[in-house]
């Protein structure tokens, strides 16, 4: 299974295959014909006050990460409610808003479902 990353405000393509929004809030500016998200995964995001408290602050990267990977191992049941919803996709692409593409909390879940995917 592949999972791919993609901003809400680059176009959809069809070799995105499933498309899934990893973000709590919807992308500003966005519309829903123009994302093309086939399912909103609401439940493995970033809660909001960690979300707010990172700030979206390089510095604060390395324990954000963390305290991120802390709230999904506490939300074993979402978690694994979304690891059989990737396995029925061959190709998925998580779509996220943030313009910081080295410092988005998608690339981090991305690592931890692959990671469960591989067990």
């Amino acid at each position: 299974m592949t999972i791919l990353l993609k901003r809400a405000y680059e176009a959809a393509d069809k070799d995105d295959g499933f498309r899934i929004l990893v973000d709590r809030i919807w992308p500003r500016g966005v519309s829903k014909d123009f994302a093309h998200i086939d399912f909103w995964a609401k439940d493995v995001t970033p809660t909001t006050s960690l979300r707010k408290w990172f700030s979206h602050d390089p510095l604060k990267w390395v324990e954000f990460k963390k305290n991120y990977e802390a709230e999904l191992d506490g939300r074993p049941s979402e978690v694994d409610d979304f690891l059989h919803l990737l396995h029925e996709h061959e190709i998925v692409t998580f779509v996220y808003g943030t313009k910081d593409t080295k410092h988005t909390h998608a690339l981090i879940l991305r690592e931890y479902m692959q990671e469960r995917l591989e067990e």
